[in-house]
């Protein structure tokens, strides 16, 4: 039922004209309930009580008279039936007919009937003659004596049974003829139960119906009580006048309200609606019961009712009106499960909140391109970040065009007639705009673009095909876009600190509205803070070349030439920023190499400067030749004194502390390699026969801790073994553990026969992340040994005659090794450094020849004394062999080991002999 029919049903329950007066209606409750009926004292629920209790005792005493009456009928029937089933099965039993044609049939049937009589369950098993007199009996008198009552018809051969009323008593009797084998009745059969033990067992039935109908009546009544108790609950203790007078103010209230109600059953049919839903959906009158798929309520609405999805002020199209619908399951609040809705007309609403809301919009909108433009201080990505804001929520298609000097990170300058378009996004993909990297040139005045450039103001164009200057700039341009529908443009220049930077232009087509003085408002506001987000990317972007041009001049360019290792690096700095790492390859006296890789940690132009000072110190220590340990000794001296001289007002700079360093320096004489390192990852060893291996350096501090010897391991290393060192920017990353990065390390370098470059690739390929944000550093390095031939050694006495004995097997070596062009250098430079060594060291002495790149002269004693090299006077007898030696030499130097020193000299190697003598020298004289 729907609407006023419904009250109408309610309220008849007052009949109608009798109205209570306005006494009665302002009498308080307790006064007026004296007054009432019987009924009229109780709730609604009382009164459902007290009628279901009647009914139900009612129901109880006619169930159990029918029950009593029932089994007293059934007894009856049973008794014939069990009386009639005794006679018959005696009076065919074998032998009762041959027992009935004897003398004495008494004799021989009565025991049988006493046991028949017995097992049957009946008061009386009776042989009859066929005029009625008794072979047996219970009642033994009464044998021989006629039975009572007609038998005639069991005498004609019939079986049947009786209510017997006489002599001995009253009984259920059956009588059934006995036959012969021709079919001749020879006798009769009387079976029956007393009248009196039928009524027993009716009285031993009567207590259970009795009990049953008294448990019947206490669940019913108990049932009762439980349904009146929860319907007290529902109506609040309420009689019924109350409840109709509740349900009268609830039908007014729902058809006053200014707001449609409707009630959708589970099945999609109308099963409510209220007077105002019916004036703004426009129902006919016979909408109830109706489904709503038949009441023209449009799609949209008529799919929400029939979903029972619960929503929230969502706006549909009725008519001329737009009405906003909540909808709510009323499962929860009891009833058939259905859909209740709510209607709310505002079409007024609207009209009066349009602009507020375009507005909110918009602020949602600028707030939205703060939190997204300027993410990446990366120039194109923050102009290609306002072209996503401003689509489509703004504009159908936005360029975005900047000065070439901004893209590249320096201050814009020149003309700002001529811009390249770094950003176009729209709503389709093939819109007719120039595409990105094409140059724009702003050479018509009469042009938007110009005019926003020259007025440094947003331009609004609402219909371009309105615009002559514009199409002239671009005839066939122009006419493609027109032709594709765009009609509509706002053009604003990206202005930061009052500098033009570029230009951007946000287009409509005929399928919006066209742009408004409002939203050039809104555009002037976004390119504003987009001008400031380009402005500070283009400030990093600077910042960030001249980092990584300050890093790639202070990392090494080339790798130096030497013959102890071959060797390939990667250096692959972060996305993110410059950092800190670095690597070198040394080539140190006696054909010996030094490995050097480090890291400063933090990034940016602090850590680059940082990093040059250190490998600068580091290639001086190494001049030094100093052994690993001691070179980070001082290494960590030097970063101790860096953090010292930092001002305390310069919190904007890091310290140097957590800088890490490793150094490892391989002899190809012996093949051994020493390490030391501060904090640093530790190498990656391939050796050719046992495979890969992370050997275990001594725990060290980074440096710039103090206090903390370094320690060294060495290790002897076999012909084409592989160094791999690397910072943990390789493997360390957010996305895995170290322990992780250094099993994919080792599966990367594991093949074995790889050569360094293709080590290098084998390992990038499988560690380099996608997006780095940590330097990476890998130096890979396969060993060399010396041949033992192109070694010449002497232990030499503390002999100076011994000089000359060194000196001719020297040149005879060097001769040797075809290199006659260097043999007087040699003895020159031999002589000398023994002769020093002799006259000044200690033993033990000895003298090394080495040939690989160059030819080096070693000469080694247990002194730790060091010679210096000086200018003599024109009077002095001595002091110009070293002279001598710096003169002839490439370089020369000392290097101190355990047991003393050594002074080396290497010289270029020359197969040749020159023109004409250097000098000649008498073997006679002691240098």
């Amino acid at each position: 039922m729907i609407g006023r029919s419904r009250r109408s049903r309610l309220t008849a329950v007052r009949p109608p004209g009798r109205r209570r007066s306005r006494d009665q209606r302002e009498r308080p409750a307790n006064q007026r309930r004296g007054h009432r009926s019987f009924l009229g004292m109780h709730t609604l629920a009382t009164q459902v009580f007290l009628l279901q209790a009647i009914v139900v005792i009612l129901l109880v005493i006619a169930a159990s008279v029918a029950l009593v009456l029932q089994a007293r009928s059934d007894s009856v029937e049973d008794a014939e039936s069990r009386s009639l089933s005794t006679a018959e099965t005696f009076a065919h039993a074998p032998g009762t007919a041959a027992a009935l044609r004897t003398p004495d049939p008494a004799a021989l049937l009565q025991p049988a009937a006493d046991e028949a009589q017995k097992g049957a369950g009946v008061d009386f098993i009776s042989v009859l003659s066929l005029d009625g007199i008794r072979y047996t009996d219970p009642e033994r008198h009464l044998v021989g004596k006629r039975v009572d009552g007609d038998i005639s018809r069991a005498v004609a051969g019939e079986a049947y049974t009786e209510m017997f009323s006489g002599r001995p008593r009253d009984a259920v009797r059956a009588v059934a003829p006995v036959t012969d084998a021709g079919g001749k009745v020879v006798g009769l059969v009387s079976a029956g139960i007393q009248v009196a033990n039928v009524g027993e067992l009716l009285d031993q039935q009567l207590p259970v119906l009795l009990w049953s109908a008294a448990g019947a009546l206490a669940l019913a009544t108990g049932g009762a009580a439980l349904i009146s108790r929860r319907l007290q609950r529902q109506t609040h203790g309420l009689a019924p006048a109350e409840m109709t007078r509740m349900y009268e103010h609830h039908d007014a209230v729902l058809h006053a309200v200014r707001e449609g109600v409707l009630i959708v059953s589970g099945d999609g049919r109308l099963v409510l609606a209220n007077d105002e839903a019916r004036r703004l959906l426009d129902l006919p009158p016979d909408a109830d019961r109706k489904p709503v798929s038949q009441l023209n309520l449009g799609p949209g609405m008529t799919q929400l009712l029939v979903s029972g999805e619960e929503v929230t002020d969502r706006v549909f199209l009725s008519g001329d009106r737009l009405l906003a619908v909540n909808t709510r399951p009323t499962a929860p609040y009891g009833g058939v499960p259905g859909v209740v809705a709510s209607l709310r007309d505002t079409t007024e609403l609207r009209a009066l909140t349009g602009r507020a809301e375009i507005a909110r919009e918009r602020l949602t909108l600028l707030y939205e391109a703060g939190m997204r433009i300027g993410t990446t201080l990366d120039v194109r990505r923050t102009a290609e970040e306002l072209a996503e804001v401003a689509v489509p929520r703004f504009a159908e298609f936005t360029t975005v065009e900047l000065l070439d000097h901004v893209l590249h990170g320096e201050e814009p300058t020149g003309s700002a007639t001529e811009m390249r378009r770094s950003a176009l996004r729209g709503v389709r993909a093939d819109p007719p705009l120039q595409p990105v990297g094409d140059m724009i040139r702003f050479v018509i005045p009469a042009t938007p673009m110009a005019m926003a450039l020259d007025s440094g103001q947003a331009v609004l164009a609402r219909d371009l095909t309105e615009l002559e200057g514009w199409r002239s700039q671009d005839p066939e341009g122009a006419r493609r876009a027109l032709v594709y529908g765009i009609r509509s443009l706002i053009t604003v220049p990206l202005q930061a600190r009052g500098v033009v930077l570029g230009m951007a232009n946000f287009w409509r087509t005929s399928d919006q509205p066209p742009f408004d003085e409002d939203d050039a408002s809104f555009a002037e506001e976004l390119a504003a803070r987009s001008a400031v987000a380009i402005d500070n990317a283009r400030r990093f972007t600077r910042e960030h070349a001249m980092a990584v041009t300050l890093q790639r001049s202070l990392l090494p360019r080339d790798l130096p030439q030497q013959d102890a290792l071959d060797v390939a690096w990667r250096y692959l700095p972060a996305q993110a920023g410059v950092g800190g790492d670095w690597f070198d390859v040394i080539p140190l006296p006696g054909l010996r190499v030094a490995l050097v890789v480090g890291d400063v940690v933090g990034h940016g132009m602090h850590a680059a400067a940082t990093m040059g000072r250190l490998r600068t110190a580091v290639l001086n220590f190494s001049s030094l030749d100093l052994p690993p340990a001691d070179l980070l000794a001082h290494l960590d001296d030097l970063v101790i004194r860096i953090d010292a001289d930092q001002k305390a007002e310069d919190v904007g700079r890091a310290p140097v502390t957590g800088a890490t360093c490793l150094y490892a320096v391989y002899d190809s004489v012996s093949g051994r390699c020493t390490f030391a390192h501060a904090g640093h990852v530790p190498p990656a060893v391939i050796d050719p026969e046992s495979g890969v291996r992370f050997p275990e350096l001594p725990v060290s501090p980074p440096l710039g801790v103090g206090g903390h010897p370094f320690e060294e391991t060495e290790l002897d290393l076999a012909e084409g073994s592989r160094l791999v060192l690397f910072t943990d920017g390789l493997v360390e990353d957010r996305r895995r553990d170290i322990d992780e990065g250094l099993e994919r390390l080792r599966s990367a370098i594991s093949p074995p026969g790889l050569t360094p470059e293709q080590t290098c690739v084998a390992v990038t390929d499988a560690l380099l992340p996608a997006t780095s944000t940590d330097d990476i550093a890998l130096l890979v390095a396969r060993t060399r040994l010396l041949p033992q031939e192109q070694v010449a050694v002497w232990d030499v006495p503390l002999d100076p005659t011994q000089v000359s004995r060194v000196r001719a097997d020297a040149a005879r070596k060097v001769s040797d090794w075809g290199l006659d062009g260097c043999s007087f250098t040699t003895e020159l430079v031999l002589s000398e450094l023994l002769t020093n060594a002799l006259r000044y060291g200690t033993e033990p002495v000895q003298a090394r020849l080495l040939y690989g790149r160059t030819l080096v002269c070693e000469v080694s004693d247990g002194s730790n004394t060091s010679p210096h090299l000086r200018r003599a006077a024109t009077t002095d007898e001595g002091g110009r062999g070293l002279f001598l030696v710096a003169q002839f030499a490439q370089r020369w130097g000392t290097r101190y080991v355990s047991g003393g020193k050594i002074i080396w000299a290497e010289l270029t190697p020359v197969r040749e002999l020159p023109d004409e003598p250097v000098m000649a020298f008498d073997d006679e004289v002691a240098w």
